[in-house]
């Protein structure tokens, strides 16, 4: 099998339908479909900050859990969505506010139909998916060479927020070891979460998390020709947002 790896999309609708295109998908469904067969497999984080948060619910669901021709791996913003579906007590801010509002602005009976569709979406999708018989790990924000194969809290915490200090940046934001320097595996680790310019690639793993929603690209990674394929952000550029974890 063949994959197009997804970065972060945030609610950017119309960046995915560009890239996805790029990658030869025809939309006349309504949804991308390839015509020889390839399947996306998304790194997460789909809704927040972006304009069309409730869409991209919409088509990574019909995608993963009706049509069964995807995968994806929930991300720290998809864990919170999660739990304030759950009505759980969240803050409503860093993003989560907009996908908020828009879901606010929906007629009840349409938001129900949106609350269960994600919350099965998370519920039914794994923390990180293992494919290519194990020469591919799609995981939201990386993974370490020995927490593959294993569940746990610790390695929960590490797919969802990366390697985390528990230290904080000026901005609130946390401080995170760069674990693709140390990661000696032979299995490709494709994720996204920390913004970047431009893909990433350390030893075997890339991030493709180019930051469409701060201005970047969204980004596209070919499986397994190891080919990215970038499109331009319609969003205002956040340099800031951008940082270095070397």
């Amino acid at each position: 099998m063949k994959y197009d790896v997804i970065g972060d999309i945030h609610g950017c609708l119309e960046e995915f339908q560009t890239l996805t295109k790029q990658l030869g998908y025809k939309w006349d469904s309504g949804l991308p479909v390839h015509p020889q067969k390839r399947q996306l497999a998304f790194v997460g984080d789909i809704t927040d900050r972006g304009p069309h948060s409730l869409r991209m619910i919409e088509i990574v669901w019909d995608l993963v859990l009706h049509k069964k021709e995807a995968y994806y791996a929930p991300g720290n913003h998809c864990n919170k969505l999660y739990r304030y579906f759950l009505g759980r007590k969240v803050q409503v801010a860093h993003g989560l506010e907009t996908t908020v509002a828009e879901y606010e602005a929906l007629p009840v009976r349409e938001q129900k139909i949106v609350q269960k569709k994600f919350i099965d979406l998370y519920e039914q999708s794994p923390l990180y998916h293992v494919l290519d018989d194990g020469k591919l790990v799609v995981c939201h924000a990386g993974i370490r060479q020995d927490y593959i194969g294993r569940s746990d809290k610790k390695v929960q915490t590490f797919v969802l927020y990366g390697d985390i200090t528990g230290e904080r940046h000026p901005d609130g934001s946390p401080v995170r070891r760069d674990w693709a320097k140390h990661y000696t595996g032979d299995a490709w680790i494709v994720y996204g979460h920390t913004p970047v310019q431009e893909p990433r690639f350390v030893n075997h793993t890339v991030n493709i998390d180019t930051g469409s929603v701060f201005g970047g690209k969204l980004t596209g990674l070919r499986y397994p020709e190891m080919e990215t394929i970038s499109v331009p952000s319609s969003m205002p550029f956040v340099p800031e947002k951008f940082r270095s974890i070397d």
